[in-house]
């Protein structure tokens, strides 16, 4: 299969010779080889000619918010809903949030300030993808949140912090989620301790740090995406 991944930012650069870039992350988390992977620097600009290039598309993390005026996020979105459909596609985080807004839903700085830490949400739906409708718990690094429903979408995971936390088009080969499954607890913590003092005081990244004493469930819903993705094509 090949699966091309949408860069739509990347780690801070302290940080990437230890964990690598996003599209590391996901390649360490779903397999290095178990796609043909292929890799678009949509954030500089570099898209698919055609969505015909890949089977299906993962779109990463950025510190951008999708409702800025970036000049790369507009063609981003005329991409997805090219693709949408076409091609399977996977968003996490700004990219569960840039597929929403592409299809029609609206995102927002929210006012609950910043998702940090590892955070439990709930299945509402169980697809054929999943292994049980047991909740999952990921790391959440996010101040942006889709606050309505897209068109044609259900909502698959939602906690009272984040309701909109996983989306999936039935119709469309199409699922996103808000938290990171990418994202090892190292890397977690070492982001946390990159914005401690500045982007959240140091008792909100006290709490998030302790958050990763427990299991969390990254490995799961790695599965869910690779079963996801090999059902899709």
């Amino acid at each position: 299969m090949r699966l091309g991944i949408l860069k739509t930012g990347r780690p801070p650069s302290p940080a990437i010779p230890q964990f690598g870039t996003y599209p590391d992350m996901f390649r360490r988390l779903l397999g290095a080889d178990a796609y043909d992977w292929r890799v678009y620097a949509a954030d500089e600009g570099e898209l698919p000619a055609s969505p015909a290039e890949c089977d299906g598309y993962l779109i990463t993390g950025s510190s951008a918010g999708v409702y800025e005026d970036l000049p790369w996020i507009a063609p981003a979105e005329d991409f997805l809903r090219a693709a949408k459909g076409q091609a399977a596609l996977v968003g996490v985080c700004f990219g569960h949030q840039l597929m929403a807004q592409a299809f029609g839903a609206q995102v927002i700085k929210s006012p609950k300030g910043w998702g940090v830490g590892e955070h439990e949400y709930r299945v509402l739906i169980r697809e054929p993808w999943m292994d049980s409708d047991a909740p999952i718990r990921l790391p959440a690094s996010h101040q942006d949140q889709v606050v309505s429903l897209p068109p044609g979408a259900e909502v698959f995971a939602a906690s009272d912090f984040t309701p909109f936390a996983g989306l999936i088009w039935p119709d469309e080969r199409a699922i996103s989620i808000q938290p990171h499954p990418e994202f090892e607890p190292a890397y977690a913590i070492s982001l946390i301790e990159h914005r401690r003092g500045g982007t959240y005081p140091d008792a909100e990244a006290d709490r998030a740090v302790a958050s990763f004493q427990a299991p969390d469930d990254r490995a799961r819903v790695g599965r869910w995406i690779a079963n996801f993705l090999k059902g899709a094509t």
